[in-house]
């Protein structure tokens, strides 16, 4: 007897894992949004373009997602994961450096450019605001590899915020001219100078 018969009448398929293809259409919604954000900004989109994108029906976006900003910064938070990631090698000064290149490879894309110029200080528009949060979410990834490096004695007690400001200034400047391509050279250069000036200052213990 098939498994799928009992006492000789079809049994009603499996049940779908809880989520399962829900899932599945907010990854699509998610992803068409922040396609679509790269395209035309934040301010550029509409649902019916992030159904079309998805490949669902207009309803699913606005099922899932009632409220516009909310799906824009959730699509966001999701994606911008990319912009930059931070290794931990034990050599703090080349995941420096690394975190650099993907720092400035991400900024470089339509994507990045996009995030960039949305979360710019003299914007005030709640979405922006809300995007934050990226920035958050990217810096504090690269603080937690300084503290790491601070407790394993690569580097003298800093202040973790502080050194990324330091080195991925720098880089926004560099990408945001956009004259010249950000190079390894570049990034070395820049934490080689930044960690030197932070080991000259540490205070004698």
């Amino acid at each position: 007897m098939s498994a799928a018969m009992v006492n000789g009448i079809p049994d009603r398929p499996p049940a779908r894992r809880p989520g399962g293809r829900n899932a599945r259409v907010r990854a699509q919604i998610l992803a068409a949004t922040a396609e679509l954000v790269a395209r035309d900004g934040i301010a550029g989109f509409r649902y019916e373009d992030v159904a079309e994108v998805a490949g669902v029906h207009k309803t699913s976006v606005y099922r899932n997602w009632p409220d516009r900003e909310e799906l824009v910064v959730e699509a966001l938070l999701r994606y911008a994961e990319d912009l930059a990631s931070v290794a931990d090698t034990g050599d703090i000064h080349r995941d420096l450096v690394d975190f650099l290149l993907a720092l400035a490879g991400g900024l470089e894309t339509p994507f990045g450019r996009t995030l960039a110029q949305a979360i710019q200080p003299a914007s005030h528009h709640s979405t922006v605001q809300a995007l934050t949060k990226v920035l958050d979410q990217r810096v504090a990834a690269m603080q937690r590899r300084v503290d790491t490096a601070v407790d394993r004695g690569e580097l003298p007690p800093v202040d973790s915020s502080f050194l990324g400001e330091m080195i991925s200034g720098p880089v926004h400047l560099i990408v945001d001219r956009g004259m010249r391509p950000f190079t390894r050279k570049d990034a070395e250069r820049i934490v080689a100078v930044v960690l030197a000036g932070f080991r000259a200052t540490a205070p004698n213990v």
